[in-house]
């Protein structure tokens, strides 16, 4: 129980200092627009591997995000130990793709005008494709590390995933369709509604045998 309360405790605090910094940087943005230092670095990225950083851009798309979600429903209902990891997920994965589509409105900040491939017409603060990337992928990476699984898959699948989590990011800078600030910000409202979340369900992301692992070396 302890152990519990200490866990919330610590999701609550990471929840607000993300909220807070997500809400500051998107301040700053808007009314001094991205820094100068960091502006020609972004375009040096800009127009290279596109058709690569255009399949890393459709992997936060509803095509197939929809397709991901219903397998991991259907993994749950078959597998009752991930069940409560998985319907989390998923719950993040909606509230960060609706939360960015929200704060973007919000913030109102213009789109760069050096994109290639597609202009994307939405505005640009935060990136919906960073907190998907940080709030579904990276979660993935980080619930497989902590789980039950065998020790060398758990690690492996967890770089994989991590490292595509950041590729998405890499992606959104290539076809120039944000700002790195922008990618800043959807990573911290990202980390913000996890950490809520798991302010609510402290083990929804160590179900399982790893939760007792946690809460017996707590003890």
């Amino acid at each position: 129980m302890r152990y519990d309360l200490a866990y919330a405790i610590l999701a609550m605090i990471v929840m607000i200092v993300a909220a807070a910094l997500f809400a500051v940087l998107g301040v700053q943005v808007v009314h001094f627009g991205e820094p100068a230092w960091l502006q020609a670095w972004e375009r040096s990225l800009v127009g290279h591997s596109t058709l690569i950083a255009w399949w890393l851009t459709w992997s936060c798309y509803v095509y197939a995000m929809l397709p991901i979600a219903v397998i991991l429903l259907i993994v749950a209902w078959l597998a009752p130990e991930w069940r409560v990891r998985i319907i989390f997920s998923v719950v993040v994965l909606l509230l960060c793709w609706r939360g960015a589509d929200l704060f973007q409105h919000v913030f109102a900040r213009p789109r760069r005008l050096d994109w290639v491939v597609k202009h994307e017409t939405a505005f640009s603060y935060p990136s919906s494709h960073a907190a998907i990337a940080t709030g579904f992928y990276g979660l993935w990476a980080l619930m497989l590390y902590i789980s039950e699984l065998p020790s060398a898959t758990r690690r492996i699948a967890a770089v994989l995933l991590g490292l595509f989590a950041i590729a998405i990011c890499w992606a959104r800078l290539a076809l120039g369709a944000h700002y790195l600030t922008d990618l800043i910000g959807g990573a911290l409202l990202a980390v913000a509604i996890v950490a809520a979340g798991l302010s609510i369900v402290p083990h929804a992301i160590s179900a399982g045998q790893a939760a007792g692992r946690l809460s017996r070396s707590a003890e």
